[in-house]
Parts: C-alpha cells; sequence; structure tokens
C-alpha cells in the first residue's frame, strides 16, 4: 500500500513490483493486487493487457475502514464501543471528546 500511496498515477502490478524492490514475484504481486481490489481496498483500471491499481482512501482512511469493519463483526456494538471508550489514552480520549462535540 505504501508503494501505491507515495505513486502520482496508478500502478501496474510490474510497476508496483519494481518500486517494492522485495523480490516479490509479479505474479505474487499481481494476485495481492487483485485481492486488495476485491476487498475494496483500491480502485483499478486497464492500461494496456493489465490493471493499474490506485489506494481508494489515504492511510486514515484505511485504519477508520478496519476499525469500522471489526465493530461490523460483533453483534454487540454498544458493548464493543464502550471497552474501546474505557481503554483509551486520557489525550485520546480528549481527542474523541471534541471531535463527537464538533460533529466531525
Amino acid at each position: 500500500m505504501a508503494a501505491l500511496w507515495a505513486a502520482d498515477t496508478p500502478l501496474t502490478p510490474a510497476q508496483a513490483q519494481a518500486e517494492l524492490a522485495s523480490g516479490l514475484a509479479r505474479t505474487t504481486v499481481t494476485t495481492i493486487l487483485s485481492r486488495l481490489h476485491e476487498k475494496g481496498t483500491l480502485e483499478r483500471e486497464r492500461q494496456g493487457r493489465s490493471y493499474a491499481y490506485r489506494p481508494k482512501q489515504d492511510p486514515h482512511g484505511l485504519t477508520a475502514l478496519r476499525m469500522h469493519s471489526e465493530l461490523d463483526r460483533d453483534s454487540d456494538r454498544e458493548t464493543v464501543l464502550a471497552r474501546f471508550v474505557a481503554q483509551l489514552s486520557p489525550d485520546d480520549e480528549q481527542v474523541l471528546r471534541r471531535l463527537l462535540e464538533d460533529g466531525s
């Protein structure tokens, strides 16, 4: 994801592989990008015979989506939220209170 966020334009699997410089096979990179697209994390557009991928969210947006996903896994949202809030640091609690008051 870091390579995609750093790019100015959508990346093909070959371009993403080059940016990663991790030794991953192009087929592995293609599979990862395809799965992230299927999960709704990436958008893609045709580029020649391949696809070029770009993130749907910035890093903060992706973290928020993950938090929502975790919350959706439990049927007792109130208890989950109560325990989450109870475990916040005082600084994070102040930020959350301010955001809720501001309606952000």
